[in-house]
Formats: structure tokens, sequence, C-alpha cells
């Protein structure tokens, strides 16, 4: 039984990361053949392929009537996305962050996230914000793809000149789509392989189905953006790596949400714990994206190191809620009274020293 799982484990292993390396590879191939910046393919191509587990769940467990499965999906996965995937990707190799990041996409974030507590204030969510969700995806999606097209068709049109067989040494157009979709498919059956063989090692080693389902499970429909930000940070595609976590955080409130709200009969219902708890961390996480990648520009491996020990403190808490642990009250006051608040401190003096450098930077130069 072991042996097997384990088998089976690696088998899922070894097709995320073929996968991984097939969407990147076509992607940025695509970007380049389009004249479209990299970015852009993160935030929308690689963004919504990467999202497609998210959205496969909700629309099964809405169809069979439980959409409550499908909220607890989305806020998990933006958490696991920031905390779990950015920080790792920033440990495994430190993220340079477009400056469209910084001042367009992580604000946008944020305002998305907002929204979705203004639509929830009242316990559920219904068809018509569901409509507004999609409309906002349709308006994100336009813009983006325009804002892109515009900033680096200049650019583009001089290396084309320079190099006229730059277009063909990137391969075709649908040659490209067709890498994108064959490492979607094979991300699609890692990530189910190495989520049932993660689950069958741990219950073989006597770990309970409780932890089992809150860790492995609940981070199972984000590995695809796991390995491939990781992927693409290692292959040096790092606004692919950036704009993925972040568009499949935007696309997973907009367009995986919007498609279940509108679906549902007759709404998703939002607990009064999900707005007390879940909806606060998911929108606290998108909030610290801003000044973490303010600094530089840049997120540095011990910025990643911080995010990822936030989400074991996040998975500490939710196991300790979960099983009414007694050593849950002694934890929240440690967060709330020592950790969280040094956290705070930290990113607002890395801030205001990384504001001062570049302006001093900026007066010297000019």
């Amino acid at each position: 039984m072991l042996t097997e799982a384990l088998l089976l484990f690696g088998v899922g292993l070894a097709l995320l990361i073929a996968g991984a390396e097939l969407l990147v590879r076509g992607a940025s191939r695509l970007a380049s053949g389009l004249g479209v910046a990299p970015l852009v393919v993160g935030l929308t191509v690689v963004a919504w392929g990467t999202s497609a587990p998210e959205l496969a769940v909700n629309i099964q467990s809405t169809v069979e009537g439980v959409p409550g499965v499908a909220l607890g999906n989305v806020l998990g996965s933006n958490i696991f996305n920031v905390l779990f995937v950015l920080g790792l990707s920033a440990v495994v190799a430190p993220l340079v962050v477009a400056r469209q990041i910084v001042r367009r996409d992580v604000p946008l974030m944020i305002a998305v996230s907002l929204l979705f507590l203004l639509l929830a204030l009242d316990g559920e969510i219904e068809r018509l914000d569901g409509t507004i969700l999609l409309s906002g995806l349709a308006l994100y999606t336009g813009w983006s793809i325009w804002m892109a097209r515009r900033e680096s068709a200049p650019a583009t049109d001089d290396a084309r000149r320079a190099n006229p067989q730059s277009r063909r040494s990137h391969g075709s157009a649908p040659f490209n789509v067709l890498l994108i979709l064959a490492g979607l498919g094979v991300l699609a059956f890692g990530s189910r392989w190495l989520v049932e063989g993660s689950v069958a090692v741990a219950v073989a080693l006597g770990v309970g189905k409780l932890v089992v389902g809150l860790t492995i499970v609940a981070a199972g429909t984000s590995l695809p953006e796991a390995a491939t930000s990781i992927v693409a940070g290692l292959r040096g595609e790092r606004d692919i790596a950036v704009g993925n976590i972040i568009g499949s955080n935007i696309f997973n409130i907009l367009g995986v949400l919007g498609v279940t709200a509108v679906i549902a009969r007759p709404s998703i219902s939002v607990p009064d714990a999900a707005l007390r708890f879940d909806v606060p961390v998911m929108i606290a996480v998108a909030v610290a994206c801003l000044p973490i990648a303010v600094t530089g520009h840049r997120i540095a491996r011990w910025e990643g190191a911080l995010f990822l020990a936030y989400y074991l403190a996040f998975l500490a808490y939710v196991v300790l809620d979960a099983t009414q642990h007694d050593a849950l009250p002694g934890y929240l006051t440690f967060m709330r009274l020592f950790a969280i608040p040094i956290t705070v401190v930290t990113l607002l003096v890395v801030s205001v020293r990384a504001y001062k450098e570049g302006r001093r930077t900026r007066i010297e130069s000019s």
C-alpha cells in the first residue's frame, strides 16, 4: 500500500514538473511571437489555465448542491497562492516585480478582494453578484491585453526590425497554443495523482484524515499554480511566475466565484465564521503583497520565507481550531501580540528605507 502510494506521488510530481515546463515554454514563446509582454500572458492565459482545477471543483460541487465547498475552495486557494506559492517561488529564486504589478495588478487584486467582502456582507453571493463579478473579469481581461499591446508594441517592432527571424525562432502560434494546452492537461493529471498519493502516504503513516483534508487536499487545486510559478522562476520568466499568482487570485474571485454564483441555486451562503476569519485573511495577504513588491520591485528570499512562515501559522490555526485544541487561545494571543506586530513593523521599516533609497537615486540621477 505504502509503495503504491509513493509511486503515485512520484509520478504525480514528475507530471507536475513536466506540465509546468510545457506551459511556461509555450506561454513565453507565444508572448514573444505575438508581441505581447510575458506578464500579460501570465496574468491571463497562464492564470486562467492553472485556475481550471478550482473552476472544475466549484462547478461540480455546485451541481451536486454543495456550493459552500466552492466558497472555501476560492478563499483557501487565494491564501495558498500568495503565502505558499509566491513564498516558495521567491525562496527558490528571488523574483523581480514589474512596475505594472505594483501600480496596477496588486492594487486590483486588493480591490477585487474588497469587492467580494462588500458583496458577501449580506451573508450570500447571489446570481446578480456573480454577474457583477463576471463583468469585472471581462473588463479586466480586455484592459490587460490592451495595455500590454500598447506598452510592448514599440519594443517588439524594434526587436523584429533588428532580427527578422525572431518570430520564426519562437515557433508558430498554433504550436505554442498546443504546448500550453498539453501543459495544462499534464498539470491536471499530475496534481490529481500527487494529491491522491499524498493522502495515501499520510494515511498509511497514521496521519489523521482531518489533518490530511485541511492541508494536502485543500492545497491540491493550487498545485498547478505552484509548479508553474516555480518552474517559471527557475527559467528566468519572472513576469510569468508573479503574474500567474496575481492573475489566478483575480480570476478565482471574478471568474471561478462568478460562474459558481450564476449557476448556484439559489445562492452561495457565506457563513459568519468565513466573514470573521477567512475573508479578512485573504484580504490581508493580498495587502501584504504591496509593501513587499514595492521594496525595490523585488521579492527577496527572506520575504518569501516570511510568507511561508505565515502559511504554516495559518495551517496551525486551522488545525487547532478544527480540533478545538487547548493551545488555541495561547496561540492566538502570541500571533496577535507578538508575531503580527513584529512583521508589520519590519515591513514598514523596509518599505520606508526602500522609498528613501529610491528617492535618493532619482535625485542623484537628475
